[in-house]
């Protein structure tokens, strides 16, 4: 959806020549100077709004809500969203998603573990119980998806089931590698282990031989959010794995035409596990093929060092933790001047950014969501006495 044209400081892009959206480069200016250094775009640079996210406006010294801000969504970028509980970690991912729904060539898929953003469905989007086919997980992975150790009979025993039944091309089904399981030369003990984490694999409600491709999620550009609320954890890295790496090999192959944005929340829960090489592949080498990465977490010492040094968006609210507030450090370069975490701000929806693309940090405050945020957490006060008569 086109926008009309206003002055807006875009993050991730350089701000010079005709990549800019008529911002002016700002190498090292204040957040007290940041709306007086914005610039007019011409007719070519209002075209190109549609590929910025406006996610908030920065934030003056007195509270007051300054000059325009936005997200580069032209080219593909990797970036972090921190924050405490509370703190609008989730609210920002949402704004962000609803963003790059709005805007032409792009498309967000949220990795939902906790059910916040089935809002989107308001933007035109979907949340989908999400479906991988078992095929899509590669079979040296399947022990450690299932709890066993790749050296023992059963582990590797359901390693060499899922192997030939992919190199024979089939997109097998959980019941067909249970009875190659129990068709297998092994001893029977070995065969019966094997099944039965098979068979609890199944009860996951995740694997279907038949599930539509990845790039399907991507098909019509609207948001897709993969519901993972009440899903076992390894289902829901098995599932995140999937849909990583399936994104990735779809540019490769060209069979998706969109550029797609994959936003995880609860990050830290799948960089403990079977997701964590798909999720590295696209912080390392997602950009070539054009496939970005959105990690939030409110834990950013769970996360591995690569996801803070490859991210070119940094999005940080308020941190407590000393090793989470150490994590963040890990984010200061040479052209920050000052200690970042000492820049966190306090205020609920309100953020650090800091801009690899011009390398700067501003702070900012998050725009209101424009479709219904469902992360926001019970209160007991807010309920009606009439629910107790």
């Amino acid at each position: 959806m086109p926008r009309p044209p206003g002055r807006v400081y875009v993050l991730g892009r350089d701000g010079t020549g005709s990549d800019s959206d008529g911002e002016t480069s700002r190498d090292s200016v204040s957040d007290r100077d940041a709306e007086t250094a914005l610039g007019g775009e011409s007719d070519r640079d209002a075209d190109r709004l549609q590929h910025t996210a406006r996610i908030g406006s920065f934030l003056a010294r007195d509270g007051s809500a300054g000059a325009p801000v936005g997200v580069d969504l032209d080219r593909p970028h990797a970036g972090v969203v921190f924050g405490k509980r509370g703190t609008g970690k989730s609210y920002t991912l949402g704004v962000l998603a609803e963003e790059i729904a709005d805007a032409d060539g792009v498309v967000p898929i949220v990795a939902d573990p906790m059910g916040v953003f089935g809002g989107l469905e308001a933007a035109g989007g979907r949340a989908v119980d999400p479906a991988v086919r078992p095929a899509s997980i590669p079979p040296s992975t399947w022990p450690d998806l299932l709890g066993l150790d790749p050296a023992s009979g059963p582990g590797s025993l359901v390693w060499r089931v899922v192997a030939d039944a992919v190199d024979g091309g089939s997109s097998p089904s959980l019941a067909t590698l249970r009875e190659a399981v129990d068709a297998a030369d092994a001893p029977a003990e070995t065969r019966r282990a094997a099944a039965n984490h098979l068979r609890l694999a199944d009860s996951w409600g995740v694997f279907d031989a038949d599930a539509p491709p990845v790039a399907s999620l991507a098909a019509d550009g609207n948001p897709t959010v993969l519901d993972l609320a009440g899903v076992a954890d390894a289902a829901a890295a098995a599932v995140v794995r999937a849909v990583a790496r399936g994104l990735y090999d779809a540019r490769i192959d060209g069979d998706l035409p969109r550029l797609p944005w994959l936003l995880v929340d609860e990050a830290h829960a799948f960089f403990d596990g079977i997701a964590e090489p798909a999720l590295r592949t696209l912080l390392t080498r997602g950009r070539a093929p054009g496939v970005s990465l959105v990690c939030a977490t409110q834990r950013p010492a769970a996360l591995p060092s690569v996801a803070v040094s490859q991210s070119d968006l940094l999005v940080s609210h308020r941190l407590t933790a000393a090793r989470d507030v150490d994590r963040l450090a890990e984010a200061e370069a040479t052209y920050l001047a000052g200690d970042l975490a000492s820049r966190l701000p306090e205020g609920v929806g309100e953020a650090l950014v800091v801009d690899d693309a011009t390398e700067t940090a501003h702070t900012v405050r998050i725009r209101e969501r424009r479709t219904p945020h469902e992360g926001e957490s019970p209160r007991a006060s807010r309920l009606s006495d009439a629910t107790f008569q």
